[in-house]
């Protein structure tokens, strides 16, 4: 048996909103896209990607067990997840594989959202695999299994919606082609939950443009808000889904945990996209990331478009990555995602609350929709603005007697002083013009702040 290295497990915080280890400590969700981790890398090819990813800061990986319920499904080694496609028969081979990607991972320090079936499993109507006995007793194999590994958050779903069609809300009349998915869900998760003998955390991976909000907010066993905001074209608005989610009953983390990947085509399902038609960039996956978070999400999920199929000449392409995932594990965005983290970091944590109120100038729409989030007691303010705009801000919501403002820069971490001034009133800040995004930091003098992001923050 593969031996254990603990981690502390997760927990949802006191006021629900964020996630922190049971020894109370914040935990920041800064996932990456590594779906088919289990199936296209060697054991060496593995560690060399989670030792990049911890280095880069990443808190934690994305992946997925079952691709499928077929006997194609194999690994590297060309072992079957499942034992001639049978749920029922998962493969000892394939899966001591697994254990051994889980384990390098905690070893880097890693947690991983395991996703113990891709939605299409599930979702196809001809399947066979899934009726809901066979999920929920593959949801207690796998529950058994791992009951140990303290590193695991279990992620249902997988780019599907939880019903057909998938524009169906709860409340709503069920036509007649109306198909419900989520008593299986269900059935994986209580297996889980026996399986393990505790409750585990437990997340939803919706189809693009949805939110797990959208049909399971009163499911008992989601702990756990999931969005994907998709490859479908930039700026889409899911900030509001944050903004939504974090006003929902029952109180719970949310996060975007598929926004558009770096060097993802942009809309490559339009039969007119070619090459031309443009890929997102790092640009674009900091506008997502900073104005997803600063609108109340618990973390967010990075992804490269040739990362999460691990693309290299041994495979086809996946909608027309630009390059092979070695290279792209160097990309910027991948750099940039820890500037985040550790800007949010540097500050009180668990008291962050979203609040536009703080704008007295307009926060514009689209791309150029600027965030803006606090302390709860006014120790400090955070504005992502996309665009160097000048923005009006309300100095009345910092405490104390003076406000220390700084510039941070998302691209590379570093914080450049404006200076002090009086904490009332309003005041409008310009920001560099020599690159596009920026944050603008405006902190309580009195709490003697290390300058953002420099420094994680202790009470």
């Amino acid at each position: 048996m593969i031996p254990v290295t603990p981690l502390p497990r997760l927990r949802l915080s006191a006021d629900r909103h964020f996630l922190e280890t049971e020894a109370g400590s914040p935990f920041f969700w800064l996932g990456d896209t590594a779906w088919k981790i289990f199936h296209r890398l060697t054991l060496e090819e593995a560690g060399h990607y989670l030792s990049d990813r911890q280095h880069k800061g990443f808190t934690l990986i994305q992946a997925v067990a079952l691709i499928t319920s077929e006997s194609q499904d194999v690994n590297v080694h060309g072992e079957p997840v499942l034992i001639d496609g049978d749920i029922a028969h998962p493969n000892e081979a394939y899966f001591q594989n697994v254990d051994a990607v889980l384990e390098l991972a905690a070893q880097h320090g890693l947690y991983v959202g395991l996703l113990p079936v891709w939605g299409e499993s599930i979702f196809r109507s001809e399947s066979q695999g899934f009726k809901l006995d066979l999920a929920r007793s593959y949801g207690q194999w796998l529950g058994q299994r791992y009951r140990e590994r303290t590193n695991l958050v279990w992620i249902l779903g997988g780019d599907r919606p939880a019903v057909w069609p998938a524009e169906w809300r709860p409340g709503q009349p069920q036509g007649p082609d109306f198909i419900d998915f989520r008593p299986v869900w269900r059935a994986v998760a209580q297996g889980l939950a026996e399986g393990c003998g505790y409750k585990p955390l437990m997340s939803y991976h919706p189809i693009g443009l949805a939110d797990s909000s959208c049909w399971l907010n009163d499911e008992d066993w989601l702990d756990i808000h999931m969005m994907q905001s998709c490859h479908d074209q930039p700026d889409i608005p899911a900030w509001e889904w944050v903004e939504h989610d974090y006003a929902l009953t029952p109180t719970r983390p949310t996060l975007d945990g598929e926004p558009n990947y770096e060097d993802h085509p942009i809309n490559p399902f339009h039969p007119s996209w070619n090459p031309r038609s443009g890929y997102f960039r790092d640009y674009d996956v900091r506008k997502q990331s900073y104005r997803s978070v600063f609108a109340g999400a618990c973390g967010v999920t990075y992804g490269h478009h040739a990362v999460w199929q691990f693309y290299s000449p041994a495979h086809l392409p996946i909608n027309a990555p630009d390059r092979y995932w070695t290279e792209a594990l160097q990309r910027p965005g991948a750099f940039q995602m820890r500037h985040l983290r550790r800007l949010v970091e540097s500050r009180p944590y668990f008291e962050r609350i979203p609040d536009q109120g703080l704008l007295l100038s307009e926060p514009g729409s689209g791309a150029q929709h600027a965030r803006a989030m606090r302390d709860a007691e006014g120790r400090y303010a955070f504005v992502y603005l996309p665009f160097p705009m000048p923005v009006t801000v309300n100095l009345a919501a910092i405490s104390g007697s003076s406000v220390t403002a700084w510039w941070y820069d998302p691209t590379s971490g570093a914080a450049e002083l404006i200076g002090i001034q009086a904490a009332a009133g309003e005041q409008t800040f310009s920001p560099p013009g020599h690159r596009p995004d920026w944050v603008l930091v405006l902190d309580s003098s009195a709490q003697n702040f290390s300058p953002p992001g420099q420094t994680v923050w202790r009470q």
